[in-house]
Parts: C-alpha cells; structure tokens; sequence
C-alpha cells in the first residue's frame, strides 16, 4: 500500500499562518523590550538621554553596575533576598502541600466547609493598616520573619495543589496502606514524588514573588540591615532621581560641570537593575520549564 498524505486545506493554511504570527509577534514584543533594556543598562546613562530605541549599546559603560555593586549594603541585601527566597518558598511549598493533601480527601469531615471558608480569603482583604497591627501584634515587625511567615500561606496555592493531588489514583495509596505506610509517609514517598510538576509552578511562583518584593521591606522594616534587594535598589533609584534633580534646579556654572560629568541616570540606573532583579529568574526557569508546561494545564483536561 503507498503512503496517505494528509491534505491541508485552504482554511488549515490560513489558520496556521495567522497563529505563526502571532506567535512570533508576541515572541518580539517580549524579546524587543528586553533587548533594550540591556542595552540601555550598558550604554552611558549621558548618552541614554539622547533617547532613542536601541538593541545595542551605543557607547559602552558599566558604571550603572559598577554604582549598584558598590553600594555598602548590596551584599548584605542580596543575603537577605537569597534566605528569603530560598527559606519562604521551601517551607511555602512544604506548608501548601500539606495543607493541599489534607483537603483532597472527599470524605474528611467538613472539608466543603473549609474549602469555602479558604476560597473566601482570596475574596477579600483585611486592608494594609489591620494588616501592619497584626504583625505588630505579633512581633513581626522589623524582623526577618516578616518575610517568611505571612508568605507561607496561599489559598490559590492550595487549591492548584489539591486540584493536582485529586488526579492521583487513589489504589496507590490503598496499596500503600496494606503495605502499613501511614499518611505522613503516603505523603512523602508517593504522593510528593509523582507531583513535581506541581510542586516546580507553586515553588516558582513563591519565588518570584519573594525575589520581586519590595513593599514588605520598605513599608515593614526599619532597620537597613534586613532590608532585600529589591527594596535597596528601589531606593537607590530614588536617590539618584533626587540628586539630579537638585543638581538641574540649582543654578551656577559649577552644578552643571557636576551634571556633564555623571555617567549614570536614573533611568539608566533602573535598566541596571531590572536585568539584576530579573537576571536569577531567567536563569533558574530553563531548569523547571518542561514541569512548569506541565503544571500550568492542571485541571484543563479531564479523563
């Protein structure tokens, strides 16, 4: 028998073509972007106020880096940024998991109760000052705790998680019970290993979040020293802003000497520290993407 072929029709060609394009257009307006960011990141913060778009320096510099890593307290923050991540995300995920194995069973007593109960919290918020007299309340306040402890809580997290728990066989725990596993050893032998796509979305969703925020050192913590990252280098940027435009609203020959001489603006500063800020997420997710492709259709296909 010779080989069938399958025939693509008029419509299929158009209907390919339009979602190739699309595709690549979104693909450029996410690349583009990036690229200039870089770009300006590295070029001489003078030259940058020429403006213009551009996707390679026009005249090379690393002083926008060289004035973020020679900050006194850069090291210390990027420690901070790093336990933060590291510590909140793990014991997150640990916590939501728990939390998420508990609720997937459908015969728990009063587990519709404290589904409704826990969607209700995603409704509705207590506001930030009630927020700021709870954590005040508890000693939380100007602490590095203040980081981890409200973090480890998500109910959106939960339900993803218990959305994926439900899709394990449950023969697998029967099994594991003639065999005399408790559920503590059920959880972490069975159901935590065949749930990694899972568990790779929520770990890179808590995160970015822990390495993106900077309203919970700013607005939460005094003391420089507990400060992360992303707070540091929001206030470099509003420094260097208000140094500048002090400079341009003094009069005198000797102010504008100063202005010729600075090679880093704010806005070539905040390029600088995008590319810090987003650098570690680009990197890592390469690493989890084939369970973060997975993870994301959880609950889209029924069997």
């Amino acid at each position: 028998m010779g080989k069938e072929f399958y025939k693509i029709s008029t419509g299929e060609k158009v209907t390919r073509i339009v979602i190739y394009v699309t595709i690549i257009l979104l693909c450029l307006s996410i690349i583009l972007p990036l690229l200039n960011i870089f770009a300006l990141s590295f070029n001489s913060g003078k030259d940058a106020e020429r403006g213009g778009i551009y996707f390679w320096p026009r005249i090379w510099s690393i002083e926008n880096y060289k004035e973020v890593f020679t900050s006194s307290n850069i090291v210390n923050a990027f420690g901070i940024s790093m336990f933060r991540t590291i510590v909140g995300t793990v014991a997150s995920v640990f916590l939501t998991a728990m939390a998420a194995y508990a609720l997937k069973s459908r015969t728990m007593p009063g587990v519709r109760i404290i589904t409704m109960l826990l969607f209700f919290t995603m409704l509705f918020s207590g506001g930030i000052i009630p927020y700021y007299m709870l954590l005040k309340d508890l000693h939380l306040t100007n602490t590095i705790w203040v980081y981890i402890v409200p973090g480890l809580y998500s109910a959106w997290n939960i339900i993803i998680m218990r959305t994926f728990f439900q899709e394990i066989s449950p023969s697998l725990e029967e099994s594991a019970r003639i065999d005399g596993y408790n559920d503590f050893s059920i959880f972490m032998r069975i159901i935590m290993p065949l749930s990694r796509p899972v568990v790779a979305v929520i770990a890179l969703f808590n995160a970015v979040e822990h390495w993106n925020d900077w309203f919970t050192g700013a607005f939460y913590v005094r003391e420089s020293r507990l400060r992360p990252l992303s707070t540091l280098l929001q206030e470099m940027l509003t420094r260097a802003d208000a140094l500048r435009n002090t400079l341009e609203q003094t009069a005198g020959t000797k102010q504008y000497e100063m202005l010729d001489k600075i090679q880093v603006t704010g806005n070539s500063l905040k390029m600088a520290t995008i590319i810090i800020v987003v650098a570690p997420i680009i990197l890592i997710y390469p690493f989890i993407q084939k369970y973060f492709a997975k993870g994301v259709m959880i609950g889209s296909v029924k069997e």
